[in-house]
């Protein structure tokens, strides 16, 4: 009888640890991630045998969702203040976070309807084109707020805010100008690449905008082997390949960006309904 019981408790424990092994690896990650994050979990996949399961949306609508308890085990944020916020709320693991990947902002036009821009303040942006600009929304979105931060600092934004159509992130951004339903749009250099249906118009100075990166990290609770092999792929020289193929730049260690609005993420209240 205690042989059986061993045999069992053994059946049991291999039972247990197969399943375990099987459970899928969630990750909730920026939409301007989505050709890179695809690409890589198949590399992923082929690797380990392991399911990974995406969640692409603006950062902060799944900064929100997280902290409402949505299932994620990785969050990846296209600018350093969402991961602030989620930190400051003990909802990730801090000693996971990494500074993983930068990118560059863009204005971006239906292909042959070019118009010239000047990155200067005395330069007139609201009769250099005609009908709406798309952006993501300017309030939430990283690529919005670095958007608006770069429209305040030349002196536009007052010029620009009445004319704006707003994205829920960036790919609706792009979107919008894909369709020929705005004369230009702001987005990532990597979102701009992504399409054959627009092109670049310029490229924002890096002095108009803060740096712009990509912090990954554990959620608090979902910690694992198999969630720690994902992020680890991540930083791997396969993973960081895609990234660069795709046109994210790789930030420098101790890189990380400041907010960009200069907003104290803790102060926000929890449960919006924005």
């Amino acid at each position: 009888m205690t042989v059986f019981r061993l045999a069992w408790c053994l059946f049991i424990s291999g039972w247990m640890n197969t399943a375990l092994q099987a459970e899928p690896v969630r990750v909730y990650a920026a939409a301007s991630l989505i050709g890179s994050m695809k690409r890589i979990e198949a590399m992923f996949e082929r690797e380990t045998d392991l399911e990974i399961r995406y969640s692409f949306a603006a950062s902060s609508t799944l900064a929100r969702q997280i902290e409402r308890g949505a299932p994620a085990d990785v969050y990846v944020s296209a600018n350093p203040w969402w991961m602030d916020y989620l930190e400051t709320r003990g909802l990730i693991r801090p000693d996971t976070r990494t500074d993983l990947l930068g990118n560059s902002l863009a204005v971006v036009v239906p292909r042959g309807e070019r118009f010239h821009i000047e990155w200067e303040q005395k330069f007139d942006i609201a009769s250099a084109f005609e009908g709406p600009l798309a952006v993501a929304d300017p309030e939430l979105v990283p690529a919005g707020i670095y958007a608006k931060q770069a429209f305040m600092r030349l002196g536009w934004w007052v010029d620009l805010n009445g004319r704006l159509a707003v994205g829920q992130d960036v790919r609706a951004a792009l979107a919008f100008v894909e369709q020929g339903a705005c004369a230009a749009g702001v987005v990532y250099a990597t979102d701009a690449a992504s399409s054959n249906r627009v092109e670049v118009l310029a490229m924002f100075p890096a002095e108009t905008h803060d740096e712009i990166v990509y912090p990954v990290a554990i959620v608090k609770g979902r910690d694992s082997v198999n969630t720690r092999r994902f992020v680890d792929f991540l930083k791997s020289a396969p993973a960081l390949g895609v990234f660069r193929e795709q046109g994210f730049r790789i930030p420098s260690p101790g890189g990380r960006s400041s907010d960009p609005l200069g907003i104290d993420a803790s102060r926000i209240p929890s449960h919006s309904n924005r």
